[in-house]
């Protein structure tokens, strides 16, 4: 009785309960993979930040250059120290 009992309950966990799983965990990592609503709304949010401090600080940049137009020489690194570029520009420490 129990040589015919295994491959009946073998027999349908490999053809049915088997499947099942794969399938089942398969569509859990397809969902799971995709945006949610919110997702796109924080990616959005974000792009628009960052767009807006790129616009932030090229005006910034802008500013500077009428200001002074060599600030980028002076700010390149392996210029000096930090101390010579303040005290070649007149600050104090």
């Amino acid at each position: 009785m129990e040589d015919v009992l295994v491959p009946i309950v073998v027999i349908p966990i490999i053809f049915i309960g088997l499947p099942w799983l794969i399938f089942h965990y398969v569509t859990k990592w397809k969902t799971a993979a995709t945006l949610t609503s919110g997702d796109e709304k924080l990616l959005d949010d974000l792009h628009e930040a960052a767009r807006r401090l790129d616009d932030r600080l090229c005006t910034i940049e802008r500013i500077m250059t009428v200001e002074n137009p060599n600030w980028r020489q002076q700010c390149l690194p392996g210029r000096g120290s930090e101390s010579e570029r303040l005290l070649a520009r007149g600050e104090r420490l």
